[in-house]
């Protein structure tokens, strides 16, 4: 389909929000927000539902779900690949995560697509130079129309990848199912060599995590609850995060507790740590949520057993919807796409965006 785009820059006052109401018309409770007046900038309009987000050298390319891979240049939107073979845009499924090898002429995406018994995820490797051709490196992570995660990172000479629950709750504690787990692989997709279990598992016990984020050496993600208990966790090689069992802190000593959870739900769909011009913000934690319609900044603080949360606050708050993906760009702005038009959302003209934050 032939679809308008365009690049626009529009002044857009920031909205700092305060305590609301989540969608089911629960009481929400972060605080006020007290980092400034950031602006918002719209440099694009018109996006079919962007998910992944990753930069190769300098320039932002975006993944929409039903299958395009996009380039934001210097006055326009660039289709890269107009729809990516294969992939099934089914629910929350799709084109989804997508990273670039720190080297090499290499992509990597995470993708929904019909197999044999139904619907699976799998990771791709595209060859840049050969006009993004793509060649499957780990294949039948269980997929289903809802939690099928999504999320490529690289880090330490490794793929991260989350994987979701797959709608079946128990899935997330079997560590022979590449379900409810992160993964940790190489860039050829075979399992990473210092995994705990001799397969491409990393830790396990997810429900549906998107967001993937380092921070003082360690990684973070960010994790969706049922109708409680989003999370945002410190993922260590081997651990056991409880869903199903447990549903943010537990008692019992099986499971790692969470860093912080979130009750009711926000739905926190990615996550980023700042380090651009915004002093305020250094070191701090975002992510965009998608129920409660904001993006949502965390301050950390050293704890005698880990990181502790400090303060919190909700930025832009109603101002653009379901906010899907958070990332810093190379001039370290603080950026995010819209997820309006994946039949959840309220959609205006303009959706989806591409969104910079900026002082």
């Amino acid at each position: 389909m032939d679809r308008r785009r365009y690049l626009a820059t529009l002044g857009v006052a920031a909205v700092a929000g305060c305590a609301g109401e989540s969608e089911d018309g629960e009481p929400t409770t972060t605080p006020q927000s007290t980092s400034g007046d950031p602006t918002a900038e719209v440099l694009a309009t018109d996006l079919e539902i962007p998910w992944g987000a990753a930069y190769r050298d300098g320039t932002l390319y975006l993944t929409e779900r039903p299958g395009r891979i996009v380039r934001v240049a210097v006055g326009t939107v660039e289709p890269v690949v107009e729809s990516v073979a294969g992939v099934r845009h089914a629910g929350e499924g799709g084109l989804l995560g997508l990273a670039f090898h720190p080297t090499d002429p290499v992509a990597y995406t995470y993708q929904t697509y019909e197999a044999d018994d139904g619907l699976a995820n799998r990771l791709v490797r595209h060859d840049l130079t050969d006009d993004w051709a793509p060649e499957s490196l780990l294949t039948g992570i269980p997929g289903a129309h809802i939690h099928d995660g999504g999320r490529v990172f690289a880090h330490d000479n490794s793929l991260f990848v989350t994987a979701g629950d797959a709608s079946v709750a128990d899935q997330a504690q079997d560590r022979d199912v590449l379900a409810g787990s992160v993964l940790r692989v190489t860039f050829d997709g075979d399992p990473h060599p210092d995994n705990p279990f001799d397969s491409p598992v990393f830790s396990y016990g997810h429900r549906n995590p998107q967001g993937l984020a380092v921070r003082d050496g360690d990684l973070y993600s960010t994790e969706h609850g049922p109708q409680v208990a989003d999370e945002i966790n410190v993922l260590k090689p081997g651990r056991n995060y409880g869903w199903p069992e447990a549903r943010g802190p537990s008692s019992n000593a099986r499971f790692t507790d969470p860093v912080t959870s979130y009750s009711p739900t926000i739905a926190p769909a990615s996550a980023t740590v700042y380090d651009g011009p915004i002093e305020a913000w250094q070191g701090d934690f975002f992510f965009g949520t998608l129920k409660a319609e904001h993006i949502h900044r965390v301050t950390f603080g050293d704890g005698p057993d880990g990181p502790t949360v400090a303060a919190e606050e909700r930025l832009f708050d109603g101002e653009f919807g379901r906010i899907r993906t958070v990332f810093t760009g190379p001039d370290g702005h603080l950026h995010a796409v819209t997820s309006n038009r994946d039949g959840r959302g309220s959609p205006v003209d303009a959706d989806d965006r591409l969104i910079r934050f900026t002082p």
